[in-house]
C-alpha cells in the first residue's frame, strides 16, 4: 500500500495570503502547504480521499495515474473543491462514472457543488460523471481488500474517518482528520495499525481539530507503527515540532510518499 500525501495543509494553506510570520515567509519546502487531501494505491486500485483546491496541480506533480474511486470525509470547501478536476480520470475511464462515497452531508454538497456531475456517465466528452454512494461501514473492494469507516466530531459537524486493509499483505493505514477527538469506537478501529494518520492542527487548543498534543496523546494511545500529523496551520515550523514529537510520531508535508 502507498500513501502519497498530495496537501497537509488547513483551509487558508501556508503560506497564508497576507501574513509574513516566520513560517510564511520561511524557506524550508516543508513549510509550504497546500489544502488536505491524500492518495492511496491498495491492492491495485487508486483511491483518492478528497480533492483540495489545488488536486490538479499535485496530481501532475505526483504523478497519479487513474482514481478508481473516491472518499469524501466531508462537505467542506477545502475537501471538496478540486473535484471538477477528476473530469480527466472519467475520460480516462471513457465518461464512466466515478464512485464517490461519503455521508449524507458529504453527498448533499457532491450535488450541490456539481449537479452536472450527478450521473452514471459524462454529460459531454470531457466532463466529469460522479455516482454518490453513502458510505458503509465496512467497504468491501473485493481483492484489493476493505475500508472501514467511522464517524468523527468536527465542531458541529461530522466527518468519516477511514481504516484501510490490504488484502494480500494485511497492512492496514489509518485516515483520521478534521476531527476534534478520537473516540473509543475510533481507536479500537485503528488498533495496531501500521500506519496512522491523524487531524493536528496546531499547539493551541481549537473547538473542532485536535492539538498537537492531543494527536500524539492519540497516536499513543491507538499504539500504531508510524503516525503521521495532518491539517497543519502556519503556528507549526516542521523544523521544530517534528523534533519535539514523541517516537514514531512526525509531521506530515506535501509531497510525502510512505509506503506500508
Amino acid at each position: 500500500m502507498k500513501i502519497r500525501f498530495m496537501g497537509t495543509g488547513t483551509s487558508q494553506g501556508v503560506p497564508m495570503i497576507g501574513c509574513d510570520c516566520a513560517v510564511c515567509c520561511s524557506e524550508d519546502p516543508r513549510n509550504t502547504r497546500f489544502r488536505t487531501h491524500v492518495h492511496v494505491e491498495m491492492g491495485g486500485l487508486n483511491i483518492q480521499i478528497d480533492a483540495a483546491p489545488e488536486f490538479r496541480l499535485r496530481a501532475l506533480e505526483m504523478g497519479i495515474p487513474k482514481v478508481d474511486l473516491a472518499l469524501l470525509t466531508h462537505g467542506h470547501a477545502d475537501h471538496i473543491q478540486g473535484f471538477d478536476d477528476l473530469r480527466q480520470y472519467c475520460e480516462l475511464r471513457r465518461g464512466e462514472a466515478i464512485p464517490v462515497y461519503s455521508s449524507e452531508e458529504g453527498l448533499r454538497r457532491l450535488r450541490e457543488i456539481y449537479p452536472y456531475a450527478m450521473r452514471d456517465k459524462a454529460a459531454i466528452k470531457g466532463y466529469p460523471a460522479f455516482r454518490g454512494e453513502l458510505m458503509p461501514r465496512v467497504l468491501d473492494l473485493g481483492e484489493a481488500g476493505r475500508v472501514y469507516s467511522t464517524r468523527q466530531a468536527h465542531g458541529r459537524f461530522e466527518t468519516l474517518g477511514f481504516v484501510f486493509e490490504e488484502s494480500v499483505s494485511g497492512r492496514r493505514f489509518v485516515y483520521y482528520t478534521d476531527c476534534s477527538s478520537v473516540s473509543a469506537e475510533a481507536e479500537e478501529l485503528a488498533r495496531g495499525a501500521d500506519l496512522v494518520v491523524l487531524d493536528g492542527l496546531r499547539p493551541m487548543d481549537h473547538p473542532s481539530h485536535m492539538t498537537v498534543g492531543e494527536a500524539a496523546e492519540a497516536a499513543s494511545r491507538i499504539g500504531g507503527g508510524q503516525s503521521y500529523l495532518i491539517h497543519m496551520t502556519h503556528h507549526i515550523d516542521h523544523g521544530i515540532v517534528d523534533t519535539e514529537l514523541p517516537d514514531g510520531v512526525n509531521l506530515s508535508y506535501d509531497g510525502l510518499v510512505v509506503e506500508v
